[in-house]
């Protein structure tokens, strides 16, 4: 959604980062749950230490979003996977199937069931104080990154975008494994909605969704 360029240092160390916390990239198609951890194999973190670090690592964040959003964690505690359903088949002519490949990179990790219930009920958290009757929607990137800390939802520049007349905005919610994302309307400038969503961390790592192709 984000048409941002973020510096390869900056995914570098983004990487890194979410390696420990368990957001770290997945195939497609991976489950990925509540402080669910990379599945590199032969990379530093599947060392035993490694493994160790991640899982102390997401515990603690775990801990930390039960404690900042107990009716989330509560409501989320039960969530059930349903048995998934099978995805589109792969397009079969030739043309179609190179833009497919070419847009792999774009693809998101499935969520577990306690996560996207999780996701879904900060999306809606969010949606909900943006629109409530009285408030006053942010304007600019800064007000945005503002309401979002505000809300409890750090956020750092690379994830939020501000180009012309919209506004939009990625992270990664810790202690959930999910990703939520959306645009915000800006009051006056009609054809503007606020629209967020949740869903699993892109391919290639991270919420920001990936620009360029392969």
């Amino acid at each position: 959604m984000i048409r941002r360029t973020v510096p390869v240092a900056a995914l570098a160390a983004a990487a890194c980062l979410c390696a420990l916390a368990g957001c770290g990239t997945t195939r497609a198609g991976a489950d990925i749950g509540v402080g669910a951890s990379a599945s590199a194999s032969g990379s530093a973190s599947a060392t035993p230490d490694g493994v160790k670090a991640a899982e102390a690592t997401a515990a603690a964040e775990r801990q930390q979003h039960e404690k900042q959003f107990p009716e989330i964690a509560a409501h989320c505690a039960d969530a059930v996977t349903a048995t998934p359903s099978r995805g589109p088949s792969a397009p079969q002519d030739p043309e179609g199937a190179k833009y497919a490949e070419n847009h792999v990179y774009k693809s998101k990790g499935r969520l577990s069931a306690r996560a996207e219930c999780a996701g879904r009920a900060h999306a809606a958290r969010i949606t909900q104080a943006f629109t409530r009757a009285g408030n006053t929607a942010p304007t600019t990137g800064p007000a945005l990154k503002k309401a979002l800390d505000e809300l409890g939802y750090p956020t750092t520049e690379a994830e939020i975008n501000a180009p012309g007349l919209i506004l939009e905005f990625a992270f990664m919610v810790k202690g959930t494994g999910a990703c939520v994302s959306g645009t915000l309307a800006i009051p006056g400038q009609p054809g503007t909605v606020t629209r967020v969503e949740a869903h699993g961390p892109y391919m290639e790592g991270g919420c920001v969704e990936p620009r360029g192709g392969h």
